[in-house]
């Protein structure tokens, strides 16, 4: 069995009286990375601020890498990285002085990991420029390479593609991909970016009003989104097997309330239709169903009065 790397128990978090997070229960694995989704306000940046000790929970309990109890979670987090919000940077130092200076406050002794890390996220040719003048792309990686300084197991990243331009976007992608494949690193981000994210996750949490709405694997999501004809008739057996011997298709899966999802003959319902009736089968619903990520998460809200 997997060791989770973070649990949460009925995590809540209220500011004068009204809950900023409700009752958040969820597991990170190993190895992972999680994309967490949700809009301005809907609790991202609080929780990672719970994870990380840099905000207390009003109610529930962390455990983190099998340890709870605030003296415990102290320890344990010098195994997390974090850049909540916007990067921790000095604006007149340089990219190797910044990562210096957080080397040195953190107690590093290992000076070589500055160059390392700089190589990694792909600024050793800034030399003397100072931070104030690094593109927004720049910014964000030097952010990243901060919160890597003391190895984490765990990368906890609010917003790290915010504002880059498309190849900063993939150069992040690639190495958060990187950093979870090579250094098995458990990964929590959070984007707006909802096509980029859908590249980088291997997990997703949606959040809405403070409040996990569903957990679910790439796996799951594509299920729930990719595209098919859901099919109800009144005999299912009957059906699949005029799927097979008359459309010559095992495209499809039997759902448990008996309905059909249909992966072929997406631009010909017509036939599909014809077929069936012509071997006496009586649907009930003949549609074309499949979603984005986008249009999935806003179901998942509530609808397009919540986008």
């Amino acid at each position: 069995m997997i060791k989770p790397i973070l649990k949460t128990n009925n995590l809540t978090k209220s500011y004068h009286g009204a809950n900023a997070l409700h009752e958040v229960s969820l597991t990170l694995e190993a190895g992972k990375i999680y994309g967490l989704i949700g809009q301005n306000g809907a609790g991202k940046s609080t929780l990672m601020k719970l994870i990380s000790g840099l905000s207390y929970p009003t109610s529930g309990s962390i455990e983190l890498f099998g340890h709870t109890g605030e003296k415990a979670l102290q320890v344990e987090r010098k195994r997390i990285g974090c850049m909540i919000e916007s990067p921790s940077l000095t604006p007149n130092m340089t990219a190797k002085d910044n990562l210096k200076l957080h080397r040195i406050m953190r107690g590093i002794p290992n000076q070589e990991v500055q160059d390392e890390l700089l190589e990694l996220v792909g600024l050793t040719n800034t030399g003397n420029k100072k931070a104030k003048n690094f593109s927004l792309g720049m910014k964000q990686r030097l952010g990243i390479a901060i919160a890597l300084l003391s190895s984490p197991e765990l990368l906890i990243l609010d917003e790290p593609i915010n504002g880059l331009d498309p190849l900063g976007v993939v150069e992040i992608r690639h190495l958060l991909k990187q950093l979870c494949e090579e250094r098995q690193i458990t990964i929590l981000i959070s984007s707006h970016n909802l096509p980029e994210l859908y590249q980088t996750a291997t997990d997703y949490i949606i959040i809405h009003n403070g409040e996990i709405k569903q957990t679910l694997t790439l796996a799951e999501l594509d299920e729930c989104c990719q595209h098919h004809l859901l099919i109800s008739c009144d005999q299912p057996e009957k059906l699949v097997s005029v799927l097979e011997i008359e459309l010559h298709t095992t495209k499809y899966k039997v759902m448990p309330d008996k309905t059909v999802k249909l992966y072929d003959y997406l631009d010909d319902k017509e036939q599909v239709s014809r077929v069936l009736f012509e071997h006496g089968i009586v649907l009930t619903n003949l549609s074309h169903e499949g979603d984005t990520l986008e249009n999935y998460f806003i179901s998942m809200i509530g609808g397009d009065q919540n986008a």
